[in-house]
C-alpha cells in the first residue's frame, strides 16, 4: 500500500480545507483535523491505540483511521468500537464481537461485549490511546460511557490518552434534568450529569478526569485537542459540517434535539419509533387514540413543536432495529416536527407525554421494569407520574440541581 508522508497528508488536509471553505464558508474544525494540521507532534513516531467509529470523519471526507493509517509516522496497533461497532452499522444494544477491521486490517477490539474498556492485554505495545467519536449531547447515550472507560484505563494502564473533541450537535448552552443518583449509575447513566449536559465531548473528558468520578488511584494523562470556531450556542447545522449518522437511530440533527426527552419512552410500552425511519420523532401505541394523545397534549405550551397524528407499523430494519417494540403492529399516536431548535424543551415535552399516556390510559400504559428509573437517574418521575403531579411539577423538581452543577461545569468550559 501506498504511504504518504505526514507533510504531504496535512498539505492536502489544507488544501481541501480551504476549498471547502471557498464554496460554503466553514467556520467549524473538529478537533481530528486540528490534530493534523497543527498538533501532529502529539502522535508523531508513537504506537496507538484508536477508540473510534465511522463518526470520526475529516473535514477532507475521509475517517481519521484511514488517513492515519496511510501515515509512515506512527503505527496504530489497534482499533477499539463503541456501541454499534467500529464502522457503526450494529443496531442498538446488540453485543460487538471482537474482530478485523476490513479496510485496513487491523484487529478491531470491541468495548460493548464482555469488556467495555481496554484491558492490559489489548493494550501491549500500545504508548498513545485515541479517542475519536462524535457525541449527541444527552446523559444515556453510551458513547460518553465509552468514553470514562477509557479515560479509566488511561490511568490505570498509565498510558496517554488524547480526546478529539467535536461539538455538541444540540448546543452548548442548554442545561436540564436531573442529576444522575449513584445508586443508578450504569452504562446509560455513567457520571453524576444532568440528561442534557451541555458539554462537548472533550469538556466531559476533562470532568470525568479532573472530579475523580473515573475511581482510579490516579489522574489520566488527558489531553484534549480543541475545536475551532465553535460557539456554545451553536448547533450542529450551524457548523457547516457534514451529518454522519452518530448511530442507526439518530438519522438527523432533528432527531438528536428531541433525543434527550423522547429517549424516556424507552421506559414504557410506548413505541419510540424504532423500527421506522422516524425514531424519537412519532411515538405510538396499538392501545392508544391519536385524537385524544394529540388534544392532549395541545393543552401544555411546547415552543418549537408541532404536533399532528400518525399511524405506523414498527417493522424490522437490518442494522437499525431488529426487533422494536410492538414488531408488525399497527401504533397509533403522534409526529413532532420541530419548528424552532432554539426554542425547545425536550425534557419538560418527554414528561408531558408520559404524564398524559398515562392519565388517557391508566389500565394499559406499563413501565418496562426499571428501565425509565435507569434512564431518567431517579426514582421521581414514575412515582411523581403515578401520584398525578403535573409536568410542570415534575419539571421543577431538579432546578437547583441544574443551577449547582452549572456552577460545577463552569471550570471545564473550553469555549
Amino acid at each position: 500500500m501506498f504511504k504518504y508522508t505526514a507533510l504531504t497528508c496535512l498539505f492536502l488536509i489544507s488544501y481541501m480545507n480551504i476549498s471547502k471553505a471557498q464554496n460554503s464558508d466553514v467556520k467549524v474544525t473538529v478537533g481530528a483535523d486540528v490534530l493534523l494540521s497543527e498538533e501532529f507532534n502529539l502522535i508523531k513516531n508513537r504506537s496507538i491505540g484508536i477508540i473510534t467509529n465511522h463518526s470520526a470523519i475529516l473535514s477532507s471526507g475521509t475517517h481519521l483511521v484511514d488517513t492515519l493509517f496511510s501515515l509512515n509516522d506512527i503505527k496504530i496497533k489497534a482499533l477499539f468500537g463503541p456501541e454499534h461497532g467500529i464502522r457503526g452499522d450494529a443496531p442498538d444494544g446488540h453485543s460487538i464481537k471482537d474482530g478485523i477491521d476490513t479496510k485496513t486490517g487491523l484487529p478491531v477490539y470491541s468495548l460493548y461485549g464482555k469488556n467495555r474498556k481496554p484491558t492490559k492485554e489489548m493494550l501491549k505495545g500500545i504508548d498513545l490511546i485515541i479517542f475519536d467519536i462524535q457525541d449527541i449531547g444527552a446523559r444515556f447515550y453510551t458513547y460518553i460511557s465509552t468514553l470514562y472507560y477509557a479515560i479509566q484505563s488511561s490511568a490505570e494502564n498509565d498510558i496517554p490518552i488524547i480526546v478529539l473533541d467535536r461539538p455538541n450537535p444540540i448546543n452548548g448552552l442548554t442545561v436540564d434534568g436531573p442529576i444522575r443518583k449513584e445508586e443508578f449509575k450504569s452504562f446509560v447513566a455513567i457520571a453524576p450529569i444532568p440528561i442534557q449536559h451541555g458539554l462537548t465531548i472533550g469538556e466531559l473528558a476533562i470532568m470525568f478526569n479532573d472530579e475523580s468520578w473515573i475511581d482510579t488511584d490516579r489522574k489520566a494523562d488527558l489531553t484534549v485537542v480543541k475545536i475551532k470556531n465553535w460557539k456554545r450556542e451553536y448547533f450542529f447545522d450551524d457548523c457547516n459540517l457534514k451529518w454522519v449518522n452518530p448511530s442507526p437511530n439518530m438519522p438527523s440533527l432533528n432527531t438528536a434535539i428531541i433525543y434527550p426527552g423522547m429517549c424516556l419512552i424507552e421506559g414504557v410500552n410506548v413505541s419510540e419509533g424504532r423500527g421506522t425511519y422516524s425514531p424519537f420523532l412519532q411515538i405510538g401505541a396499538p392501545y392508544i387514540n391519536s385524537k385524544e394523545l394529540l388534544n392532549a397534549l395541545n393543552k401544555f405550551d411546547h415552543p418549537g413543536i408541532s404536533l399532528e397524528e400518525i399511524t405506523f407499523t414498527p417493522e424490522s430494519i437490518a442494522n437499525m432495529s431488529v426487533k422494536p417494540k410492538y414488531l408488525n403492529e399497527k401504533c397509533n399516536g403522534i409526529k413532532i416536527t420541530i419548528t424552532d431548535k432554539n426554542e425547545i424543551q425536550s425534557l419538560k415535552f418527554g414528561i408531558q407525554v408520559l404524564y398524559s399516556i398515562n392519565k388517557l390510559y391508566p389500565k394499559e400504559f406499563k413501565y418496562r421494569r426499571n428501565w425509565l428509573d435507569k434512564l431518567f437517574g431517579d426514582t421521581y418521575l414514575k412515582e411523581m407520574i403515578e401520584s398525578g403531579n403535573t409536568p410542570d411539577e415534575i419539571y421543577s423538581v431538579w432546578k437547583d440541581d441544574v443551577e449547582k452543577f452549572k456552577q460545577l461545569r463552569n471550570k471545564y468550559l473550553l469555549y
